[in-house]
């Protein structure tokens, strides 16, 4: 792959809003993947923690 300049490279031969866009995508999933758990688990924690608490006072 070559390309003239830097704006070929971000067109991409007429194809750069599918390219870029597929990219864009691609790397929304991956945080999600990442960012989802982490969340999930410190929710979990947090609720965990208050059932404790409930069950401590009664």
């Amino acid at each position: 792959m070559s390309f003239d300049s830097f704006q070929d490279f971000l067109a991409m031969g007429k194809h750069g809003a599918y390219v870029w866009s597929a990219y864009g995508i691609s790397l929304a999933v991956v945080a999600l993947n990442i960012a989802m758990p982490i969340l999930a688990k410190r929710r979990y924690l947090q609720d965990e923690a208050r059932r404790l608490r409930r069950e401590k006072k009664s």
